[in-house]
């Protein structure tokens, strides 16, 4: 993409095979993203490159002014393009031939920066906020997305009208799930997804939610997050932690770290959950002292979650990328009785190394058991009301 155009995306992934599912949505949705806006473009006739560029000029763009503004032809060209994505995404999750999303999926926030123009699409509990400054050039937390929680009442309306349940658990009764009409299972924690197909005929969608925003000078940086991180921090927390880090290539794992720190704190008998984090400066520079000007952002995910035959599986030997482990978005009772409290982490080579060994490089991740509770029996018995 042109150089105008930034695409940061966070996939927190859930279940069984929650970090294969996570892992090739990773892989597989932004490519899904260009395809479709080149199709859609071309569809509309546009310049090959006026959706890439975001410096578009009015000769470039004269027929758009005919139908619109160029904003409005902009935001209905990626709202096109995050409906199609995603809606092809899960469909190859469905069908993947080595892949079991029955029971295991994904969240997705995905962002696409281009010149002043924001564009967001997003299923599950994963946040984005940015830092902005006030007018009187204060940082301020400003939430970009909704975490879509089964308890929100479109998403519960929706769940119930296909027949699907939502209730909180009563050890938990903060954390709203889905049921499958006829057992208590699998309970799962968002109210849209990519895989989770059990629940897919009961109200679980993947329909991504859409929201355009124009940036100014006041912002300062978008932070994506998992909910790992929502659980333990506040908005506001986050933005000053990412605002007074000494260095910006740092910001994403010192917030990684203040996250594990405050589990620890509040939930000392539970296991973290997934945390993983891009932060996006907006100005485009890695450090503010300097005229660095590659990529404007840095990534952490930290892991403690220890399953063998997850842990050391190589993530296609690619440096800093992140190592998308077994999530507890699901529980059941033999995941409820392991702890794993050594943090593992897998190298580029595949190696896996202990926490206190690990030298943090670009991303790492968290986990705690939350997100599901319990695989579905599929029996035939309803439950007595």
């Amino acid at each position: 993409m042109s150089e105008d155009v930034t695409f940061c995306g966070v996939f927190d992934g859930h279940g069984p095979h929650g970090h294969l599912v996570a892992r090739k949505v990773r892989d597989a949705l932004p490519v899904k993203l260009q395809s479709f806006l080149n199709s859609c473009q071309s569809r509309q006739n546009e310049p090959g490159q006026t959706c890439f560029t975001g410096n578009s000029k009015k000769s470039d763009v004269g027929d758009l002014d005919k139908d619109g503004s160029v904003e409005d032809k902009l935001n209905s060209l990626w709202r096109e393009t995050f409906l199609k994505s995603y809606k092809a995404m899960d469909k190859e999750l469905k069908s993947h031939p080595n892949l079991d999303c029955f029971c295991s999926g994904s969240t997705a926030i995905t962002i696409v920066k281009q010149g002043s123009n924001l564009f967001m699409g997003y299923i599950g509990d994963s946040r984005a906020i940015m830092g902005s400054k006030d007018s009187n050039d204060s940082m301020v937390a400003v939430q970009l997305t909704v975490d879509l929680k089964p308890d929100l009442p479109r998403e519960a309306e929706r769940i119930k009208r296909c027949k699907g349940r939502v209730f909180a658990l009563q050890d938990e009764p903060e954390v709203p799930r889905v049921w499958l009409p006829f057992d208590d299972a699998p309970g799962l924690a968002m109210a849209r997804a990519f895989g989770d197909f059990c629940l897919k005929e009961y109200g679980v969608i993947s329909i991504p939610e859409f929201s355009h925003r124009t940036l100014t000078d006041k912002d300062q940086f978008i932070v994506l997050a998992s909910d790992g991180v929502w659980d333990v921090l506040s908005n506001e927390e986050v933005v000053g932690i990412v605002s007074s880090a000494p260095t910006r290539a740092s910001a994403a794992r010192i917030l990684v770290d203040s996250a594990a720190r405050e589990w620890k704190l509040k939930y000392p008998t539970s296991k973290m959950d997934d945390c993983a984090v891009v932060c996006l400066f907006l100005d485009g520079k890695m450090d503010s002292e300097s005229d660095y000007d590659e990529q404007g952002f840095s990534s952490a995910t930290l892991d403690q979650s220890n399953h063998s035959g997850n842990a050391a599986e190589s993530d296609d030997g690619q440096k800093s990328e992140p190592c998308l482990q077994r999530n507890f978005t699901v529980r059941s009772a033999e995941e409820n009785d392991t702890y794993g409290r050594l943090a593992v982490e897998v190298d580029g080579d595949g190696e896996t190394v202990s926490a206190d060994d690990q030298s943090w490089s670009g991303l790492e991740g968290v986990t705690r058991v939350n997100s599901l509770v319990q695989l579905p029996r599929f029996s035939e018995e309803r439950p007595d009301p």
